[in-house]
């Protein structure tokens, strides 16, 4: 009995401690086993709110702490340091000095995150130039999120420089906004000014929020770990890893792929941060909107990672000077801003060129609604050919930017371009569909859930919601069930979850 005991203590020891080959995910068996006892606690605490708040940070650090270890100690850095500069900005009356605290608040969390996420990038750079071993340095770990909780950090700051909110009174409010796991590790990036509000309210969650919530987490999973998973180890990965085994057409039936998997993989995980935040009582705004639907590449921009493009917008491109400057710097000022997004995702050259991509297609975009008037029409004001041509028209200038995201080099991308202008094979479709039945079905699948009218969907989500609990719950187990069939051996990382 001792040794059952010892054994059973030994184990659990072993899951609550850092692994970094198993982080916490949301689509693991452990994020259900420790979020049960989490949300049986906190419905518990729900009309105690400062208990409540201080148990939240308490789960939120251990969860960040399961994700990337003892580094979960700069999200309290980052934590501390902002809300006392926010306190300062708000304390000092001259202008220039809220400006030296705000550009303090800039320099602290971009040199954080420079640190961690480009000194690799820097370091590879200089010895290529100047001879392997030039910087005899080793690879630094990049924490799970900093991207996402620094850039959340420093809207804070900013807002309230701006006069947009005031600073918290209470320290722990600010640690629990910056902490709050569902949107911790890949976002969404949720403005103070929209997440503050609802810290202290009661926690009401209602019939009709369970319903959408147990939806979002269903969609979520479906999306993630049943159709992202299965085609990116079952056809993918393959593809961009051995391009010239394949034929043109399966190459490119592998960026049609990887649009939707990286699609389903990010907008499935903000699916369940919603839908998990909602569980707990608070609101987040919607991250995607189908982006594919878009036919334009500004409208794609409004689409996809609504918060990051909307953060990129406020925080840098208005601050670069937007469209108040002239035509020319207005096309720069988008340039930049979409390097500087590029930058964001990764320290690596594929992501310059495909922040550089979108930069120039958004500034072209701009000038051809200069030259022709009847372009700047959208939405259901455009005429339905146009539309559905320049749906078209823009998926396909999506996917070349997600071929330079996804490949590891510029000889993948230039072996899968050749592969698809003088390769292509169109014979053998019968035979990839035939081999690739699951792929393809998937595929098929993520594709109608996308380009479902908004209607429908909005339909689907409404019984969802409103049948009743045991048959939220069954869906759900339905669910859980069919991901335990497809997954593979180990569990899928987001895509989005080390950036």
């Amino acid at each position: 009995m001792n040794q059952y005991l010892a054994d059973l203590l030994s184990r659990i020891e072993t899951l609550l401690q850092y692994n970094s080959s198993a982080p916490l995910i949301f689509n693991s068996g452990l994020f259900l086993f420790l979020f049960v006892g989490f949300l049986s606690i906190y419905l518990l605490l729900r009309r105690t709110s400062t208990l409540r708040i201080l148990y939240v940070i308490a789960f939120s650090l251990f969860f960040y702490y399961k994700s990337s270890g003892w580094y979960f100690l700069l999200l309290v850095f980052a934590a501390v340091s902002d809300y006392i500069i926010a306190h300062a900005i708000a304390d000092t009356r001259n202008k220039g000095g809220k400006k030296r605290w705000v550009a303090a608040s800039v320099m602290i969390n971009l040199g954080m995150l420079g640190y961690f996420k480009y000194t690799n990038f820097f370091v590879e750079i200089a010895n290529n130039l100047m001879g392997a071993g030039f910087l005899d340095f080793q690879n630094i770990f990049l924490p799970v999120g900093i991207s996402f909780f620094v850039f959340q950090s420093m809207s804070y700051t900013i807002d309230v420089y701006r006069g947009a909110i005031k600073p918290l009174d209470r320290f722990s409010d600010y640690l629990f906004y910056l902490s709050f796991f569902p949107q911790l590790v890949a976002g969404p990036i949720v403005r103070a000014r929209d997440f503050i509000p609802q810290i202290r309210k009661p926690v009401e969650v209602n019939e009709q929020m369970f319903g959408m919530a147990i939806g979002l987490i269903i969609t979520g999973l479906i999306k993630k770990a049943i159709i992202s998973d299965y085609i990116s180890l079952n056809f993918v990965d393959r593809i961009f890893d051995e391009p010239g085994l394949y034929s043109g057409f399966e190459c490119l039936m592998g960026i049609y792929g990887y649009a939707l998997q990286i699609y389903c993989d990010f907008s499935g995980y903000s699916d369940m941060a919603i839908g998990i935040a909602l569980l707990l009582g608070f609101r987040f705004p919607k991250n995607f909107d189908a982006p594919y639907k878009s036919a334009t590449i500004t409208e794609f921009w409004r689409r996809w990672h609504i918060s990051l493009s909307s953060w990129l917008r406020d925080y840098l491109y208005i601050s670069l000077g937007g469209n108040r400057k002239g035509k020319l710097r207005t096309y720069f000022n988008l340039l930049m801003t979409m390097v500087l997004g590029g930058l964001w995702h990764g320290a690596a050259l594929r992501f310059v060129l495909w922040g550089t991509l979108h930069g120039v297609a958004l500034a072209v975009h701009k000038v051809w609604m200069a030259i022709v008037p009847w372009a700047k029409a959208k939405g259901e004001n455009m005429n339905p050919l146009v539309r559905v041509l320049g749906v078209i028209f823009t998926f396909h200038i999506v996917c070349l930017g997600w071929l330079l995201f996804r490949a590891e080099d510029m000889q993948t991308v230039q072996l899968m371009i050749y592969q698809i202008t003088n390769n292509f094979n169109a014979a053998i479709i019968p035979q990839f569909v035939e081999g690739y039945k699951v792929v393809v079905g998937l595929i098929a699948l993520g594709y109608v859930m996308h380009f479902i009218p908004a209607k429908i969907d909005e339909k689907l989500m409404h019984k969802v919601g409103s049948a009743g609990f045991w048959w939220q719950v069954a869906m759900l187990v339905v669910t859980a069930w069919c991901v335990m069939q497809i997954k593979s051996s180990d569990i899928q990382p987001f895509i989005y979850f080390q950036f």
